[in-house]
């Protein structure tokens, strides 16, 4: 079978790499999810894939992407998630990277906000992703 060539729907596998290549993430987490986790031990961080925005070239051939990413940190204490978060943000803002081919030419936080959900902490933060 054929490899299928990896696009912007797998731009979630760069997020996670360059999170766990992170030193400042690892030292307060190893715990990094796509999407959703049953019963996870806190602390932990989930990512998703939120929005995509194809941009074809008027060739008809792929173009550059742009893609809303959400990295979502649950934490039992506040300062503990704002750390957590600011580690995160510290690995993502402004990161390239590049995995199987696919490339991310620029990463930035565009929004973020604060929560309680499931007796965690979170600190919800959004991702524009260039590829």
């Amino acid at each position: 079978m054929a490899e299928v060539r990896k696009t912007s729907l797998n731009a979630g596998l760069i997020i996670r790499k360059i999170l766990m290549e992170s030193e400042a993430v690892t030292q307060r987490t190893k715990k990094i999810f796509p999407i959703v986790i049953d019963k996870a031990e806190l602390p932990y961080i989930l990512y998703r894939r939120a929005a995509l925005e194809h941009n074809p070239t008027k060739a008809g051939q792929p173009g550059a992407d742009t893609v809303q990413m959400e990295v979502n940190v649950y934490t039992a204490a506040y300062s503990e998630g704002v750390e957590l978060a600011e580690a995160v943000r510290a690995a993502l803002d402004y990161a390239q990277g590049e995995i199987s081919g696919l490339k991310m030419r620029s990463c930035t936080l565009t929004d973020s906000e604060e929560g309680w959900e499931d007796d965690a902490c979170v600190q919800n933060m959004t991702f524009t992703i260039k590829l």
